[in-house]
């Protein structure tokens, strides 16, 4: 699907140009339309056509993952305790630049049991989606090289900053499992856990990818509400292996 969109993205204006003398609405059409079909699945997340998106994972049981959004900062040890005394695990989708800065912070969500991901090096939230190839990989590839040199291994997963990717991410990826979520609290938006329940709640379901963040005012109170609530459902917390990752609920 990447590959029919990108050509179409590259025809579309060449065949404009040989339709204009005898239909110039036509012509504009057929360009409009093809960046239209660009345009959707870059700024729509979770979108599947420029390559899959991994937004549950398989399980039988009542299980949730848990991930959390743009660390380390400064509430991440109390996040860590909150979550660990719940028993729940959860993977922080870290900024590399931040992790530079704080090394002692991925090593201790690591060393307590929590998993580290790459949320980009230097989360450029209101250009990532339409950043040219080079920037793209580089932003991937040095969040990559700091957790290694932290943690000693590459990360596995991805997430988009905002959720927004464009054609050129999937290839800058590699092996890397690019994740969306199934249900996403609008913590950035507001500070009141009650009303990110409500808004969490109606999408979620035995192998639903959660996204939180941290570094808010109130993210703490925050994770451990949802946290609560959804164990006193009968819902677990587990870190699901890339292999278990699913593209569709």
């Amino acid at each position: 699907m990447r590959k029919a969109i990108l050509a179409g993205l590259f025809v579309a204006p060449l065949l404009a140009v040989l339709m204009w003398p005898w239909s110039p609405w036509a012509a504009l059409g057929m360009v409009m339309v093809s960046h239209a079909l660009v345009l959707y699945p870059t700024l729509r997340a979770n979108a599947q056509w420029l390559g899959p998106v991994a937004t549950t994972f398989d399980t039988d049981a009542r299980e949730l993952w848990l991930t959390i959004d743009d660390g380390p900062t400064a509430d991440t040890t109390a996040i860590l305790d909150a979550l660990d005394a719940r028993g729940a695990r959860a993977t922080f989708f870290v900024k590399g630049e931040a992790a530079a800065n704080d090394p002692d912070a991925i090593r201790t969500i690591v060393g307590r049991g929590h998993g580290v991901a790459n949320h980009s090096y230097s989360h450029p939230s209101a250009s990532f989606w339409c950043l040219p190839p080079a920037a793209i990989r580089r932003e991937v590839e040095e969040c990559n090289r700091v957790l290694r040199e932290i943690t000693g291994s590459v990360p596995v997963m991805f997430r988009a900053p905002v959720g927004m990717k464009n054609p050129f991410v999937h290839p800058a990826l590699g092996s890397m499992t690019l994740v969306g979520w199934t249900a996403r609290a609008f913590d950035t938006a507001t500070s009141d856990p009650e009303k990110v329940l409500r808004r969490l709640l109606p999408d979620i379901g035995p192998g639903s990818i959660l996204l939180l963040h941290q570094g808010r005012p109130r993210s703490v109170e925050i994770i451990s509400r949802v946290v609560d609530a959804l164990q006193e459902r009968g819902y677990s917390f587990v870190l699901p292996p890339a292999g278990r990752l699913k593209t569709k609920r």
